[in-house]
């Protein structure tokens, strides 16, 4: 059956993927559809064919899918954000579930792993930490803030969004009305040119402590000590408070957020925060984890994966700022993390002095190179090496070098379960077993899924 162009189909969405297309079939053709999720029966407009696959637009739901909720957020379906909102919430963890399981299987050949149920949040709102918000203008001159269309640079206006702070919405406030009051510019994309470009919040959810970071194509603003005033007046509900505000300088013609260079504009230039009993020190260019309850949970399972007992040399590879470093250095002999970011080193190492932890050491650079460099060159040795990698999952030179070191323990932290297949695949080709996997939802209402695995060397 040829599919054309602009015609209408009627078809059953039979799975979804990452970014909440949903995915039916017409006669064997694969057609993927924004907002529409498993389960519906509905009528899609082919609006780009391909050979074996193309891309439709949502035209009429006949029957619901019985897991279709009503978004609460009201930019839902605009937003390129929450992909899985239209999905009730269990509906969502079963998904991450058999994404984990079919990867497993299907990329790493894992297909005798039990995979439990990923383990989910019982208030999946209000939980980022973080958020940042671009800053432009609307159709009709008026400065908005708010987040990306999908696959755009479109600004679809929101300043209180329902997986964020609810402190977002008067920080924004504040900010869109001094740049009113000064004529202060939101930065044009194409153009190069205006001087704000985005608004970075982060806030200590142990601590209550707020970080506003502007992030600006120049160096300074107008009247910045009375848009200081104005965000230190701001009265929030509860105990929280503004500990941090600086400015980013981003200058360059570029879609990176974050510039290399902050100044301060009032309070410290960190805020701080505790996971479990570590107290971490935050600045605008560290990472760390956007969901704090869930990564407490994560963190216990790394620490229990890592069986420690004291007497263990660990390695914690893209280590950030230390998070996990800090958690297994309480019941480890030594600890070294390894971080590309330079800022997150001196962190890791501000976060350890905080802590009172003298075991644990850090070194900045690419973990495919520092780790073989001071295996080969000053013979450091591993008993359990965790690793945390960003999204492409680790280089093969370091997954050689992992062999080579033969720890007993590998704990592998990933947030792309299909890498880590990868991953899996060829280091238990090498020597090591899969024990145990767990998915963790740290990023609920998207298709994005953290698991913690485990492996054990054989014959050990």
């Amino acid at each position: 059956m040829e599919i054309i162009k602009n015609k209408d189909y009627e078809l059953t969405i039979e799975d979804i993927t990452l970014n909440g297309e949903g995915v039916g079939k017409i006669d064997g053709y694969a057609l993927f559809v924004k907002d529409a999720i498993v389960g519906d029966r509905i009528i899609a407009k082919a609006t780009k064919v391909g050979k074996t696959y193309g891309y439709g637009r949502l035209m009429e739901i006949i029957s619901p899918s019985p897991d279709r909720v009503v978004p609460p957020c009201p930019v839902a379906k605009a937003c390129g954000g929450c992909t899985l909102m239209a999905m009730s919430y269990p509906a969502q963890l079963s998904f991450k579930t058999e994404l984990i399981r079919n990867n497993l299987a299907r990329i790493g050949g894992l297909t005798d792993i039990e995979v439990p149920p990923v383990l989910g949040m019982d208030e999946p709102f209000r939980y980022r930490n973080k958020a940042q918000f671009p800053v432009g203008y609307d159709r009709d001159g008026n400065i908005v803030t708010g987040f990306y269309a999908g696959r755009t640079h479109s600004i679809i206006p929101c300043d209180d969004c329902l997986i964020g702070s609810d402190i977002n919405a008067g920080i924004l406030a504040a900010i869109k009305s001094h740049m009113l009051k000064y004529n202060i510019k939101p930065y044009n994309e194409e153009l190069h040119t205006g001087l704000v470009r985005h608004v970075l919040i982060r806030i200590g959810a142990a601590t209550g402590q707020i970080m506003v970071c502007i992030v600006i194509n120049g160096d300074h603003l107008k009247a910045e000590p009375e848009l200081v005033k104005t965000l230190q007046n701001l009265a929030f509900s509860d105990d929280r408070k503004i500990a941090s505000i600086m400015l980013n300088y981003n200058t360059r013609r570029t879609n990176v957020i974050l510039g290399t260079e902050c100044r301060l504009l009032a309070g410290n230039p960190y805020i701080e925060d505790y996971i479990g009993d570590i107290r971490y020190r935050i600045s605008p260019l560290s990472f760390y984890q956007v969901n704090p309850k869930q990564t407490k949970v994560l963190y216990d399972l790394a620490l229990s994966y890592a069986d420690l007992h004291g007497t263990e040399t660990v390695w914690d590879l893209y280590c950030g700022i230390g998070t996990i470093s800090l958690f297994l250095a309480r019941n480890a002999r030594k600890v070294y993390g390894v971080e590309i970011v330079s800022q997150a080193i001196e962190d890791a190492k501000a976060n350890a002095a905080l802590n009172g932890i003298t075991n644990a050491e850090f070194y900045v650079g690419r973990a495919e190179d520092v780790l073989p460099t001071k295996y080969a060159s000053d013979g450091i040795s591993a008993d359990v090496i965790v690793v945390d990698p960003p999204r492409k999952g680790c280089a093969q030179s370091l997954l050689d070098t992992i062999l080579s070191m033969a720890p007993k323990r590998v704990v592998y932290v990933s947030c792309d379960s299909a890498t880590l297949a990868r991953d899996l695949k060829y280091l238990t080709a090498g020597g090591y077993a899969v024990e145990k996997v767990q998915g963790v939802d740290q990023f609920c209402h998207s298709g994005h899924v953290e698991c913690v695995t485990l492996l054990q060397r054989k014959n050990t």
